[in-house]
């Protein structure tokens, strides 16, 4: 009796891996969109409407290749001369892999350096503005001593820029930094990467943050969202709020039976059943850089419930390796940290649209007011548009308040 419940078993398991693993390969590398998106190539901005001011997200950009081939970057400089001197670029963190910026007197130190030149050169060639945030790659991949890391970043790329707000925030600090783009277009710049850092974390007028206590944070962000109702507000950090990907507890059946594939994509040992063991670790408990542990958690929780009290807040973040855009209680939250590496990413669930191709989102704002999110990628899709194209369009639509007295 047994070894029949053990030959149903196998069978069972082994054609629900097969047609799971049909599946994904459907839809990878292929966008998804909610049903309500699907026609989204029919809708554009408003004749009357003159692009105010461009943002260009750029996430996880530190494996971009720089000898001028990174297609990645080539759009960056297409965006560029479309935007002009009326538009910011972002780089959400993980600016370098892949523990940022080490010391010079490590063999790593010149490769990293060349490539932080290159996107420093990309900045410096633009007329508009250029912000780097820090990622959990900059701050020695989350390990002790990525204070130091980060600040090594940090002072070398004001020092090249001469700009003291390029690097923000500034000191390893959580933030918030404010920055008015435009009338009525906000910017707000947290460093999720405080949270969950392991090792010395700043905090104190002594170590440069303002705050003595981590409340204090959220009571100061909860009072700019409070005092800007009546503005698009763009919250830029490292890490999502909502993901479909990895870090977000969501696997391929390929790293269910192949688990140590994780380790090496060679490594193809197939350890079903036991293999899941990994991911459901992943999924419940999580790495530190995972949305289910418990101090991503905690963070997470604490952002939503100011954010939720909110209907004009767009949040970007990198972190996982595509692009997703989900829709919650009037707000955007955006993943846009495909810029030089790929991932798998669900279809479905919260998402409106997700997308495992190398690219980044651009925000517009136009003079009518209105808001537009674009998605581009690098790479040609299953419609045949040619790389660069615009794979994803969506108008963002606020619920405003009047401007509150002070």
């Amino acid at each position: 009796m047994l070894v029949y419940f053990l030959i149903i078993f196998t069978v069972l398991f082994t054609a629900f891996a097969l047609f799971s693993y049909w599946q994904e390969r459907k839809y990878r590398n292929k966008p998804y969109y909610k049903l309500a998106d699907v026609g989204w190539r029919k809708c554009l901005p408003g004749p009357e409407a003159q692009l105010v001011h461009s943002i260009a997200f750029l996430g996880d950009i530190g494996a971009a290749a720089i000898d001028g081939t990174d297609p990645v970057l080539k759009l960056v400089q297409e965006w560029q001369r479309g935007a002009g001197a009326s538009g910011s670029m972002l780089f959400l963190g993980d600016n370098l892999y892949p523990v940022g910026l080490p010391a010079e007197s490590n063999r790593h130190y010149a490769a990293a350096k060349e490539r932080l030149d290159h996107l420093i050169g990309i900045v410096k060639s633009y007329a508009g503005r250029g912000i780097f945030l820090s990622g959990n790659h900059d701050w020695n991949k989350g390990r002790k001593r990525g204070l130091e890391y980060v600040l090594r970043q940090q002072n070398y790329v004001v020092e090249a820029l001469q700009d003291e707000s390029s690097y923000l925030p500034r000191n390893g600090c959580p933030g918030p930094d404010v920055i008015q783009l435009a009338e009525g277009l906000l910017l707000v710049i947290i460093n999720t990467q405080w949270w969950v850092q392991r090792g010395e974390k700043p905090m104190g007028p002594a170590q440069g943050c303002p705050y003595e206590d981590i409340e204090d944070f959220f009571l100061h962000l909860n009072k700019i969202l409070r005092h800007n109702r009546h503005q698009r507000i763009v919250v830029a950090a490292h890490h999502p709020l909502y993901s479909n990907a990895l870090h977000g507890g969501k696997f391929t059946i390929k790293q269910h039976i192949f688990p140590l594939t994780a380790a090496h994509k060679r490594i193809y040992i197939p350890l079903p059943i036991f293999g899941s063991l990994y991911p459901f670790y992943r999924q419940f408990f999580g790495a530190y850089e995972d949305m289910s542990h418990r101090k991503y958690r905690k963070m997470r929780k604490r952002l939503l419930r100011i954010f939720h009290q909110y209907s004009n807040i767009v949040y970007v973040a990198g972190h996982d390796h595509n692009l997703q855009h989900f829709e919650s209680r009037h707000n955007h939250y955006i993943v846009s940290g495909s810029g030089s590496k790929t991932s798998f990413v669900k279809k479905g669930g919260k998402a409106t649209f997700t997308l495992e191709q190398k690219g980044f989102f651009v925000l517009n704002y136009y003079s009518t007011g209105e808001l537009w999110i674009e998605a581009v990628a690098a790479s040609a899709n299953e419609a045949g548009a040619v790389p660069g194209s615009v794979i994803f369009r969506k108008e963002l639509h606020p619920v405003l308040q009047p401007a509150e007295r002070v």
